[in-house]
Formats: C-alpha cells, structure tokens, sequence
C-alpha cells in the first residue's frame, strides 16, 4: 500500500494505491464499516482489479497495470436522498470534462453511466451511496476506464482505449490527476447547488441525444428519441411523439457491436 498527494483541495489529497484487490469500490465498503478513518475525498486505485463490477453485477475485466480503476469516497450529506441522481451528474461532468482535454470531442455519457468515445465504450462509474435518514453519508464512486489496453475479453461488446484513440500510452497517473481535479469542480458546483450548471453540460454531452435510434424492452424492438434524463435519473425516450420513461435497466440501447 502506497500513498501518494494530489495538487486538488480534497479528492486524491489521501492516494492509496493497492497491488491488487478484488473491487475498490468493495475495499472502500469494507474499510467504511471498520470505521477506519478516511477522509473526504480520498481515492483508491488498484494496479489490478480482478472481481470490478458495473451495473447490475456485469464483470469489468482489466489487464493488470494497464488501466485505471480507482474509487473515490466522497461525503454529500448535504444532498438529499431524493436528489442523489445529482451526483451522478457531478461525476459525468468532471469526467467528461477530463478526458475532452485529453481526447477531444467525441467523448460521451451513454445513460445511465457509461463512457464512451464515439460507439465505444471506454469506461463506466458504479456510484453506491450509504444512506442515513434522509441524507447520504457516503458514496462510493467506482471509476474503471480502458487506458493503455489493446485487447478485450469479457461481456462488452464494443470497447475502446485511450491507446488505442491517441496511438500511444498514456501515464496512468497523470489521466487519474486530472479525473480527481475536474470531478471535484464538478462536486463543488454541486455542493454550491448549481443543478442547473451540471445539468446543461450533462445534456449536452449525452450519447444520443436528440437522435432517433434502435433501442428494446424485453422482446419489443422500436425506435425512439432520447429527449431528457429526470430529476430523479429516468431516460425519457419519445416514441411515435409519445414520451416514456424508463429506468435502469429497463430499456437497452442497441448499439454498434
């Protein structure tokens, strides 16, 4: 176990970096319910990751060393349960503004939390939130994005690297500096209750948006519009100049493979 500081005010201010863990996110988890004192802010990165989960339990799968997968635990208790969706804004922001300045234009929120550069998924955030009466305590925000991997096993069918966008590695670290400082911009303009800031900039990086394309609900087929993401994190889709609304899980984009 290492420790390493960050230029930011708080987030990666306390780096540790583990050889291999089976899921930050889970470290965190575990470390939080052995009341190990840990600060607001601080980040965890595995070297390798061998048990990284997406949403809904899918596999991540890492080669060790190549990638960042890291967690940061943060502590909103000023947000309300009923408006935690707002920190999953927070966290695409500071993403998506981190890795524009690295990859230019082409970088993408697919809904609900994926990263994605063109048709092509270069990362995605699991964000678990430890909630107590009607406020968050802590949240969890688990980070994998594909740096310097060129090749692919596992569920995703579409995936992408920095590497393979820029031709050349690219210092782990460093990306992982720039991630820390831009999400904690991000987090501070939630902080200061700027919803309306974030959430222009969310919308105006949402992977499909305003676009008729394919998506499907268990066996049903159709094309629709995605013309909002709710308060509360639901993809409002229009079909046939109807709008619905769908959450996690219950629609699936057919992409690109």
């Amino acid at each position: 176990m290492q420790n390493n500081t960050f230029s930011g005010l708080f987030v990666g201010q306390n780096l540790v970096t583990l050889t291999e863990v089976d899921s930050t996110n889970n470290f965190l988890k575990q470390a939080l319910a052995n009341s190990t004192p840990l600060t607001d802010g601080t980040v965890i990165m595995a070297e390798s990751q061998f048990a990284g989960r997406g949403q809904q339990q899918n596999k991540w799968h890492s080669e060790p060393g190549k990638n960042l997968t890291f967690s940061i635990l943060l502590k909103p208790t000023f947000l309300p349960v009923n408006q935690q969706f707002n920190l999953n804004l927070a966290i695409s922001v500071g993403i998506i503004n981190a890795l524009t300045k690295v990859l230019g234009t082409g970088v993408k929120i697919k809904w609900p939390n994926d990263v994605y550069f063109n048709d092509k998924k270069l990362g995605g955030v699991l964000i678990e939130n430890i909630i107590q009466g009607q406020s968050i305590k802590n949240s969890i925000v688990g980070i994998g994005l594909n740096v310097n991997q060129t090749e692919f096993a596992g569920w995703v069918p579409n995936p992408i690297s920095v590497k393979q966008i820029l031709q050349k590695d690219y210092e782990l670290k460093l990306l992982l500096s720039d991630i820390c400082a831009c999400i904690e911009a991000a987090y501070l303009i939630l902080k200061a209750g700027n919803i309306a800031r974030l959430k222009a900039f969310f919308m105006q990086n949402l992977y499909w948006l305003d676009e008729l394309r394919p998506f499907k609900t268990g066996e049903h087929v159709f094309n629709g519009i995605i013309k909002d993401v709710t308060q509360t994190g639901q993809l409002a889709v229009s079909i046939d100049g109807e709008l619905r609304l769908y959450s996690f899980k219950e629609i699936e984009f057919l992409n690109k493979s």
